[in-house]
């Protein structure tokens, strides 16, 4: 599956153009593989941008596809809810959709995902669950809670697949769909247009075929250049954490994430394993109920009292914990992190990036984890397994990119590269030099 770059110069050398292009993309965001991926498309006015498409755009009048947490403008914004399916139009595009249209993307359709965001596995029960797009034979959770823009990446049906991370929400169904997303620092995109989840930090960012679709993808969202360099892998000083991200690790994550970093060895890397102490602190940190949940009772509150029988109940139970949280326990949060930041980046500050498993399971089964409560336990647990990691990069306010490394015929495993804020460029030049490596083993 050819991806955005590709295709491009494929394009611009004659060899196809985006009106035939879009009609690929539409047949397949049509198809039994993205069932339950769109809660809503627009593909004849797909069809008619394309036509009208500037060759010369970045995107060149190719697929893009909204998590349906995004404000497009005459259309509600649902989020995964039907709390909110006929809420008011939206009367202007976010910000995020607006920069990928101004570079010539052309927005297919909305996207499914979690109810407002709030779970990492990526069921819904009100529009249907996508299923995973790397195994036909047995139906696998996508990731979430941008479920159904993974699985619109993963099928071909769309070269960017605009989404949102809070707590890992791009980086977990990139790692279980077999496809790349990468959360920028959550200050270089606008957060405007969107449900909030948690204020603090919500990202808006994509998942892509490819790490150069995704430097492609960031460049536009945050309107600014990447400078990512020319050093090779050995230039870099790479470090694995060894606690808590390798605790209790899937065996065929532990043998790809394995196999992996001794592939790039090979290639020369320079890789240092490490403890990071300040871990053991996040579970006491977070012991009042961390940020989502506050920050989602506040805004849920009224409509909680008005509609909260419409709620996913899984959903709802997580939002409601934050009733509880006082002033004084949420000011005490925020001046903690801000110090765990600190020290966290000062123990890496000798490292360019940290090499982590984005998660320690591979895909479970839809069916392990539907709606219903004698699942709930079962549901809550993977949830948390999946969080795990990436949630991490979260509350160090920092850039992640999850790239496959997983093994032809094998569930898809992803390998996560990561660092502090505003390491962006760093992160994404070594998943550029890390990708090739493990394409070529």
């Amino acid at each position: 599956m050819n991806d955005l770059q590709a295709t491009r110069f494929a394009l611009l050398a004659g060899q196809t153009d985006a009106a035939t292009a879009m009609e690929e993309a539409i047949l397949i965001a049509a198809s039994a593989a993205c069932a339950h991926a769109f809660t809503r498309t627009m593909f004849d006015e797909a069809r008619s941008a394309a036509a009208l498409a500037p060759s010369q755009s970045p995107l060149s009048g190719f697929a893009f596809s909204a998590k349906d947490l995004f404000d497009i403008a005459g259309q509600p914004t649902p989020a995964g809810s039907v709390v909110l399916a006929h809420s008011t139009a939206a009367r202007a595009d976010a910000t995020a959709v607006t920069r990928l249209r101004q570079a010539g993307g052309i927005n297919i359709g909305r996207t499914n995902m979690t109810e407002f965001a709030f779970s990492g596995v990526g069921v819904n029960p009100h529009y249907g669950t996508p299923a995973n797009a790397c195994d036909t034979a047995t139906p696998r959770i996508p990731g979430g809670s941008s479920s159904g823009a993974a699985v619109s990446v993963a099928t071909g049906a769309v070269f960017i697949g605009l989404g949102s991370d809070t707590g890992g929400s791009i980086r977990i169904p990139a790692a279980l769909n077999g496809i790349v997303g990468f959360k920028s620092s959550a200050r270089l995109v606008p957060t405007d247009g969107a449900v909030p989840l948690s204020t603090t930090l919500d990202t808006v960012c994509a998942m892509t075929r490819s790490v150069r679709d995704a430097v492609t993808a960031h460049e536009i969202l945050a309107a600014r250049r990447v400078v990512a360099g020319t050093a090779s892998l050995s230039a870099y000083r790479l470090a694995v954490v060894k606690n808590v991200f390798l605790d209790g690790l899937e065996p065929t994550v532990a043998i790809a994430f394995d196999r992996g970093l001794k592939s790039l060895r090979a290639a020369g890397a320079y890789i240092q394993e490490i403890e990071l102490p300040e871990l053991a602190e996040l579970a006491n940190l977070n012991a009042t109920g961390g940020f989502s949940a506050p920050e989602a009772y506040a805004w849920h509150r009224l409509l909680l009292e008005r509609s909260g029988a419409g709620y996913d109940s899984r959903v709802a139970q997580r939002i409601l914990k934050g009733a509880a949280m006082t002033a004084y326990q949420y000011i005490d949060l925020v001046a903690a992190r801000r110090d765990w930041i600190t020290r966290v980046e000062r123990s890496l500050a000798p490292f360019d990036a940290v090499l982590s498993p984005t998660v320690p399971i591979t895909a479970p089964t839809i069916e392990s984890v539907a709606p219903g409560e004698e699942r709930d336990d079962m549901f809550f647990r993977i949830n948390s397994l999946l969080l795990r990691n990436p949630s991490i990069v979260n509350m160090l306010d920092g850039c992640a990119i999850s790239l496959p490394c997983h093994a032809k015929g094998e569930l898809p495993v992803g390998l996560m590269i990561w660092h502090g804020a505003l390491h962006d460029d760093a992160v994404l030049a070594i998943a550029l030099q890390i990708e090739r490596t493990l394409q070529e083993r």
